[in-house]
């Protein structure tokens, strides 16, 4: 038995499907008026949007990948080691950083050193090698802590620093070969055949019937004239001769003799004048008298006599020494002839030997044997030049920046090296993506990223490189992030980056890039709605354009609102 709010309930529900298809019928039951009013399109009307103050960015949007940046494939030179024999690799490279100086592999248990540096590795290094990878050498030896010239030649003292930094890391640096050391030793044999054949050739020249009796008269030449110029500077380092000595000694003493007798004489004549008359003392008391002068003709006659002996003397002794002056002029006019005619025969001895080695059939052989020796020394030589402690091609490579990151290994132990061995990169992330290339025109290195991550994450980053190989009208671009912090589990993630290529840097007044027309004379303008239907031209100066917006000057304010088209 239903109560009274029951039935209550019961009715209002019956009204309310009642009125419910009521509706529903009269809905679709319309008049021929009501349908063709239906029919009719609307009013006419303006498109508008209101002008708006508001900052305007402008950005490019390229599509990447975060990944670790600057890739670079490593490919030994050469052969690791001395001789060329399979390369086999002993020690795979490992995934890790690689410092200047580290191990990258080993092949036959020779290892593979990274050093920095953009002149790749392209050809052993050997002893008096020069260049700018030689000079790039020493440049990382002497940042390790290795004195080397940075001269660019591969000299005594670059060859002594290499040989300590590969013992400092347990290996020996590279020597020469068997197969160079047998070289070598060839060259030195043939050498020293080359010196034994020509001594040889030049004894049977020597010796020859056409040679020997010229040879000898060219050394009894040659002593003659020694004995010639001993004789001359002998006479050159004396004054006089001895039988001259002789005449001057005697000459002198007939001097000195003369001179003795000239004072003698000069006395006795002094003593004469100055003696008193014999028979007669003077008295104290008698009164002095006059005394008749003393005869002393004969003692001046010996006295003048003895002084025309000194003038003779004199004058012989002078004679001696012009005529002995005069004997050494005349004796060293004799040697010096004899000189230069001990010199014109060794001359011409020496022009004949020569002329007959020259024509001798034997010269011929000698000639041939000087060639041979002389090829012999100058390959010995080449050879020389470059034979020591080497560098070869496969155990360097020059990464262009250290430290890096090896990023994927492409070897194993025990395959052989073919091309690459490992992919290095840096340790910093960088997104590789690539724009329009129409876009690609508005962007530049320097310019400010935002990099989106796909868990919503934002990180600012920078424009480094645009440019390179175009793809399908895409050009590539690479963006480094400011920080690395939290992107190292992001590694090979797709991400979006919006480079920003301009801002306002204020709020700016901003209308959409459809309201703004360009009249015939080349000034921009907008349609403002003053009343419904009714529309005024305002002049106006654009600027930014982003996102379907540009940013207007004016007479306009916020809230306009500008016409973009009309029905």
């Amino acid at each position: 038995m239903r109560t009274p709010r029951g039935k209550l309930l019961l009715v209002s529900a019956v009204v309310l499907v009642v009125a419910g298809t009521g509706w529903g019928v009269g809905t679709l039951l319309r008049s021929p008026a009501d349908e063709a009013a239906a029919r009719k399109p609307p009013k006419p009307s303006l498109v508008t949007a209101a002008v708006e103050r508001r900052e305007l960015v402008a950005t490019v949007v390229a599509n990447g990948t975060l990944e670790y940046g600057s890739p670079h494939p490593v490919s030994p030179a050469g052969v690791v080691g001395g001789e060329e024999t399979a390369q086999r690799v002993t020690r795979a490279p490992r995934r890790g950083t690689l410092a200047e100086g580290a191990v990258l592999m080993e092949v036959n248990g020779r290892p593979v050193f990274v050093f920095s540096g953009t002149v790749p590795m392209h050809r052993g290094i050997v002893p008096g090698a020069e260049g700018a990878d030689v000079r790039q050498l020493q440049k990382a030896l002497r940042r390790l802590g290795y004195r080397a010239p940075a001269t660019g030649v591969f000299d005594q003292a670059t060859i002594a620093a290499v040989s300590r930094f590969y013992a400092k890391r347990g290996y020996e640096a590279q020597q020469p070969t068997l197969e160079l050391r047998q070289k070598r030793d060839d060259l030195r044999r043939a050498v020293r055949t080359a010196q034994e054949v020509l001594t040889t050739e030049r004894t049977a020249l020597d010796q020859g019937k056409d040679v020997l009796p010229l040879k000898v008269k060219l050394a009894n030449s040659r002593q003659d004239l020694k004995e010639a110029e001993q004789a001359w500077k002998s006479a050159q380092g004396q004054d006089h001769t001895t039988e001259d000595e002789v005449k001057a000694e005697a000459a002198e003493s007939a001097v000195r003799a003369a001179e003795e007798k000239l004072l003698a004489a000069r006395q006795e004549l002094a003593q004469a004048t100055a003696t008193p008359t014999p028979g007669l003392t003077p008295s104290p008391t008698a009164a002095v008298t006059s005394a008749p002068p003393a005869d002393t003709r004969l003692l001046e006659l010996r006295v003048a006599n003895a002084r025309a002996d000194l003038a003779a003397a004199r004058s012989a002794l002078e004679r001696v020494r012009q005529e002995a002056g005069s004997a050494r002029a005349k004796r060293l006019t004799e040697l010096g002839k004899n000189v230069r005619v001990a010199r014109e025969a060794v001359v011409t001895a020496e022009q004949a030997l020569r002329q007959a080695r020259q024509l001798s059939p034997v010269k011929l052989k000698v000639a041939n044997a000087q060639s041979d020796l002389a090829a012999a020394r100058a390959l010995l030589a080449e050879f020389s030049r470059t034979y020591g402690t080497s560098v070869p091609p496969g155990e360097v490579v020059f990464l262009p920046k250290l430290p890096a990151r090896l990023h994927k290994p492409t070897v194993k132990a025990g395959e052989l090296v073919e091309e690459s061995v490992a992919t290095v990169t840096s340790s910093t992330f960088v997104v590789s993506g690539s724009v329009d290339v129409a876009e690609a025109e508005r962007l530049k290195t320097g310019l400010s990223a935002g990099i989106e991550t796909e868990t919503g994450r934002t990180v600012r980053g920078t424009v480094t490189s645009l440019g390179g190989r175009v793809t399908q009208g895409a050009m590539p671009v690479t963006i480094t992030p400011a920080s690395m912090k939290g992107l190292k589990q992001l590694a090979g993630a797709a991400v979006t980056v919006r480079v920003t290529i301009g801002a306002t840097g204020q709020e700016v007044l901003v209308v959409p890039a459809a309201a703004v027309v360009t009249a015939a004379d080349g000034k921009a303008r907008v349609q403002v709605e003053t009343a419904p239907d009714r529309t005024k031209e305002v002049e106006v100066r654009t600027g930014l354009s982003a996102d379907g917006a540009v940013e207007v000057t004016g007479d306009l304010k916020p809230g306009d609102q500008v016409v973009i088209n009309s029905a």
